[in-house]
């Protein structure tokens, strides 16, 4: 019994003692995604070559470059309206997504979409304001613009660039 005690006492002495409090590893994050990011680019580079060749070969379209990140046709212009979308506005849009091939993976879908404050397919969010009533448009989208690095967890894969032809129906102003 004696011993039981003392040994109690001794884990109450030691246990009680100044605990000091551990330090967090070092990781090497600030290289890790410097590695990343370089990687990245190097992926986005390649993406970007390999959609420039794919866009030559279109001899039917004549794509424009957007300061965006993306290549755009007219299927359809208005050289006549001038309206453009801005913040805030109501669109009523019909779009699809293909793959860069031309193969459909979401068929039309119509969306009413409030210019720059819903969340939808970035490179498509700054297309629309490209757009006037009543255009069609094909836009040609690298990964990093359209699903990124997690594609839809759907029919989009990782890091899959799209095509996608919208259609702009209608412009509501918010005012």
């Amino acid at each position: 019994m004696k011993h039981r005690i003392l040994l109690f006492i001794l884990i109450v002495v030691i246990s009680c003692g100044k605990q000091e409090a551990r330090r967090p590893k070092k990781h090497g994050t600030t290289n890790f995604y410097k590695e990343v990011l370089e990687k990245n680019k190097k992926l986005n580079a390649l993406e970007k070559k390999r959609l420039e060749k794919l866009i030559s070969l279109d001899t039917i379209n004549k794509y424009e470059s957007s300061s965006n990140g993306f290549w755009y046709t007219y299927q359809k212009k208005d050289t006549l309206n001038a309206s453009k979308p801005k913040f805030e506005d109501f669109v009523k849009i019909v779009y699809n997504i293909a793959d860069v091939n031309g193969n459909i993976i979401y068929d039309n879908q119509e969306k009413v979409y409030k210019i720059d404050k819903e969340d939808f397919i970035p490179a498509l969010q700054d297309g629309i304001k490209l757009m006037k009533k009543g255009e069609t448009v094909t836009f040609v989208i690298p990964s990093y613009r359209a699903f990124g690095v997690v594609g839809d967890g759907n029919k989009i894969t990782v890091n899959q660039p799209i095509k996608s032809t919208v259609t702009l129906i209608d412009i509501k102003s918010n005012k």
